[in-house]
């Protein structure tokens, strides 16, 4: 069995997966802040990620994999100061907060099922965990990494960064960072620039608030994860995901609150997808410039040249590697479409391929191939050229230029399976849907076509499948019946 490699952003090079336990693997990754509908940037960490959980199931690791929902705590411009996006929200729309939350976490999870994501094994919330959250508090506190301040409670990276390397992750600097992040005199009560809250007191108007030792408020953005991944996966796991624009702050944080707090690193491997981008700018809500996830099911957006069916964009986001950008264009979704039904009718035609003594196909090659590319790194877009080359192969024993015998057939069929639907997460129904109409219009013609050659009304027979070629549909004959193909 080939090593499964993992390009962990913390050494910044590709290292050789071991989970800490043997037969098990424990994986956090950060989940949405549920103020509003997700768009095509939440589905790249839902995919990607959703990827990794079902290849650590597909290679037989018991695998718990937590994902947390942000429901207080992340303020406006990812700040320490302002107002919380949730409770933003509320105000906006006249709800109280929890509805924003409940109506956003419902949507959220109406889309990622939508592209066939599998729910996590528990997906924890922060206002679930605030007694959690204040113990953690606590203990950094205790070992002196924390000050308090009217109420507030910071961390004190200056302090830590005398014992340990805040900035490891982000490769960044303290003192840049202080130099460059200069406060205004009276607008803050830190003792420095770069040190973030663990604990904010709620002003007046501040609704979500909670008691706490040292004020009436509530946790700061960074805690959540540190306290809710520990619960579930223990003082130390295998794996932490995210965005890219997570690095910094949040994930630099989440080190240093977990070394404050229990003397060590919580996380073995970090992971990073990338950004999806509109016009080379990260697509998200901050920014105005996002299309939502329904709008693409629908087709409604003013950007979007049509509909786009849920699969079409997960193998939109599958042709990319996780770690590289990807920017949205009708003409790559529409790209993606096509190669998406293109691998779907594949595997059609090799359930329907008839079997011979001998075999063209090297299934043991196109194993290797497969394998190969998911261990590296999760290297997708490889897998995928791997699969077309198997697709290539298909079509051409379908159309006589090749041959395959049972074993191979019934071997390759189990392969392709496994890593369309079982690792990729491909459904072969959404396909099916989307070209049902076209499939019952073809049955028609090809039986009219069939009628005509029965008698003998061969005139017929070519204007039909000459006429279908300038569609670019080929029609090929076999000793079963007509088949057909869309190029």
């Amino acid at each position: 069995m080939q090593d499964l490699n993992l390009y962990n952003t913390l050494s910044r090079k590709k290292e050789v997966f071991k989970p800490l336990t043997e037969g098990k693997v424990g994986m956090y990754v950060c989940g949405p802040t549920v103020y509003g509908d997700a768009h095509l940037g939440h589905a790249r960490p839902g995919v990607t990620f959703d990827v990794v959980f079902r290849y650590m199931l597909h290679m037989g690791y018991k695998t718990r994999y937590v994902r947390n929902i942000t429901d207080v705590g992340h303020l406006v411009n990812d700040a320490d100061e302002g107002e919380d996006k949730i409770a933003k929200k509320a105000r906006l729309d006249q709800l109280e907060p929890m509805e924003v939350v409940a109506y956003y976490t419902r949507s959220y999870h109406k889309d990622m099922a939508m592209l066939n994501t599998l729910p996590p094994s528990i997906e924890p919330t922060a206002t679930g965990h605030i007694i959690e959250q204040i113990q953690m508090i606590e203990k950094i506190l205790a070992n002196g990494y924390a000050y308090i301040v009217d109420g507030n409670v910071y961390f004190d990276v200056v302090k830590y960064n005398a014992t340990h390397e805040y900035g490891k992750l982000s490769g960044r600097n303290i003192d840049d960072m202080i130099s460059n992040t200069r406060d205004l005199d009276g607008q803050s009560d830190k003792k420095n620039s770069v040190d973030f809250a663990l604990w904010k007191k709620a002003s007046p108007e501040h609704i979500m608030r909670w008691p706490s030792p040292w004020s009436e408020g509530f946790p700061g953005w960074h805690l959540e994860c540190s306290a809710m991944s520990t619960k579930y996966l223990g003082a130390r796991f295998d794996i932490h995901g995210g965005g890219l624009d997570l690095v910094f702050p949040h994930h630099e944080a989440e080190i240093a609150q977990s070394c404050a707090s229990d003397g060590h690193e919580a996380v073995n491997y970090w992971m990073h997808n990338n950004m999806i981008t509109i016009n080379g700018q990260k697509m998200g809500k901050s920014l105005g410039n996002f299309i939502t996830l329904s709008e693409f099911f629908s087709g409604s957006h003013d950007k979007l040249e049509q509909a786009y069916n849920p699969m079409t964009i997960r193998f939109f986001i599958l042709q990319a590697h996780y770690r590289s950008t990807v920017d949205f264009s009708n003409e790559a979704l529409l790209a993606a479409e096509k190669g998406m039904n293109k691998l779907m009718a594949a595997l059609v035609t090799l359930e329907g391929l008839a079997v011979s003594e001998s075999s063209t196909v090297n299934v043991e090659e196109f194993k290797t191939k497969f394998y190969s590319a998911i261990n590296d790194d999760f290297n997708t877009p490889i897998l995928v050229a791997h699969l077309f080359d198997a697709v290539k192969q298909i079509n051409s024993i379908a159309a006589g230029k090749g041959s395959i015998d049972k074993a191979s057939k019934e071997a390759l069929t189990k392969l392709m399976n496994d890593f369309c639907f079982d690792i990729l997460g491909l459904k072969k129904v959404a396909a099916e849907a989307q070209d049902g109409l076209a499939d019952d219009v073809m049955d028609v013609v090809l039986g009219l076509r069939k009628i005509a050659k029965e008698n003998k009304d061969w005139t017929t027979a070519d204007f039909i499948r000459d006429e279908l070629g300038k569609l670019n549909i080929t029609v090929k004959d076999s000793k079963d019946g007509a088949s057909w193909e869309k190029e």
